[in-house]
């Protein structure tokens, strides 16, 4: 059995970044810049706005974090997103979600210019993805196919199965794998005996959210697991995934831990996304 290292694999991507963005004032006279938006202080919000700021500080990205107050107007938010589309200096915006509840999701995804969702959630980024044609991929689900990559799993013609339906991940990340010609089973917390299912994976995605939902009987010998979960155990109040770990690790080929797994490698794509932003912007101005 293999631990996936997503902090050793994102170090990787990091470094690469990295190596990029240093050559960029020379080429370009400047720098990628990221403008992070958090809305009021939800405190897992408030670490990952943090983790990205260090990301960026550690590629050498230019980073703007904008923190608002929770009760900020939704047309307050709308506005400072259409000043940052109109802004040159800045490459890549990213909205921290969840929003507080008066404030539609939706609605600030799709405001926010589609060369600069750094996110992959504009609509248009979706359709790219479903339709085949250019598009910034959405970073976990980017990160996930790198895990892949990195641990030399093949998606081709094997059997995969992605628990969670998500636009952010589990709809994705689906796609992605059957762009990699594997051949992919869709399931969810409602599936009907979703055991007998997960049993034919060769590789398993789990990303409904649910601590611990996947144990080891549930699997098969060999399996490659991605667990996306990043839940608190409900007897120890440790974190956890959505994968029971020390039953399902001794049947795995490979195994992502929580943390240290998918997490990390979320954050390097994105800054993997926001060099890609750059570049197509500056590109186009040459």
């Amino acid at each position: 059995m293999k631990i996936i290292d997503g902090k050793q694999i994102s170090a990787a991507l990091k470094a690469d970044v990295a190596a990029q963005v240093a050559s960029f004032p020379a080429l370009y006279g400047r720098v990628p810049h990221l403008v992070v938006i958090r809305v009021g202080e939800d405190p897992a919000s408030v670490v990952y706005v943090r983790n990205k700021a260090k990301a960026c500080e550690l590629t050498g990205i230019r980073n703007t974090t904008i923190v608002l107050p929770e009760d900020t107007p939704e047309a307050a938010l709308l506005d400072r997103i259409r000043s940052l589309n109109a802004d040159e200096g800045v490459d890549g915006i990213l909205v921290q979600l969840p929003l507080p509840r008066h404030i539609s999701e939706a609605k600030v995804i799709e405001s926010i210019s589609r060369e600069k969702d750094v996110d992959g959630f504009h609509p248009l980024n979706v359709a790219g993805l479903w339709q085949k044609t250019p598009h910034l991929e959405p970073c976990t689900p980017k990160g996930i196919m790198q895990l892949l990559k990195a641990t030399g799993v093949d998606p081709c013609g094997k059997r995969a199965v992605v628990i969670g339906r998500s636009n952010i991940v589990g709809l994705p990340t689906a796609k992605m794998l059957l762009d990699a010609n594997a051949t992919v089973t869709l399931c969810h917390t409602r599936t009907k005996d979703l055991a007998a299912i997960t049993r034919q994976a060769e590789i398993l995605v789990v990303a409904a959210g649910k601590a611990k939902m996947i144990s080891g009987d549930m699997v098969s010998e060999g399996v490659v697991v991605i667990d996306v979960g990043m839940d608190r155990d409900p007897d120890t109040g440790k974190l956890c995934g959505d994968v029971d770990f020390d039953s399902v690790a001794p049947k795995a080929a490979a195994i992502t831990p929580v943390p240290g797994g998918v997490g990390p490698m979320t954050i390097a794509c994105l800054m993997q996304n926001t060099v890609l932003c750059f570049k197509d912007r500056v590109s186009k101005k040459a």
